[in-house]
């Protein structure tokens, strides 16, 4: 069992004794969720397995948030940002804007010249430790200041 997981469903069960029931049903629906995913790749998931499926739960409350916040539906997105800042403790450290900007510079500099190209090149890098999203934005910055 992956160091990751092992966390978390310690972390359950430390929930589960102190009573806490939105940290249990937090922590209960991701320990399932990657259940579910070793049963879809029928192998044991490395901790960088786990941190996908902690990324994808990170975003569905995200966007989740932002559509209570349109909503006008405030209470509802607060629980929604206060579980994504649970999960978020989770994650990896992550690299810094400027590590990804050095690794965006240099295949710029080795010929990437559109988005596209930079992020083939780059998202292998950083998988599972940047928000693509967020190379995206630093790519198009640097082919911007480059071009």
């Amino acid at each position: 069992m992956a160091a990751l997981l092992a966390r978390l469903q310690g972390d359950l069960t430390g929930a589960r004794k102190a009573q806490d029931k939105p940290l249990t049903l937090l922590l209960g629906t991701i320990v399932s969720e990657v259940k579910n995913r070793v049963l879809e790749l029928t192998r044991d998931l490395s901790d960088d397995d786990t941190v996908d499926v902690l990324r994808k739960q990170i975003k569905r409350r995200r966007e989740s948030a932002e559509m209570y916040e349109k909503g006008a539906r405030a209470d509802l997105a607060a629980v929604e940002t206060a579980e994504l800042a649970v999960l978020e403790r989770y994650l990896p450290a992550a690299p810094s804007n400027d590590e990804v900007r050095a690794a965006i510079q240099a295949a710029i500099a080795a010929g990437a010249n559109n988005v596209g190209a930079l992020m083939g090149k780059v998202m292998p890098q950083f998988k599972g430790k940047v928000d693509g999203g967020v190379i995206n934005a630093i790519a198009r910055e640097e082919l911007a200041r480059a071009g």
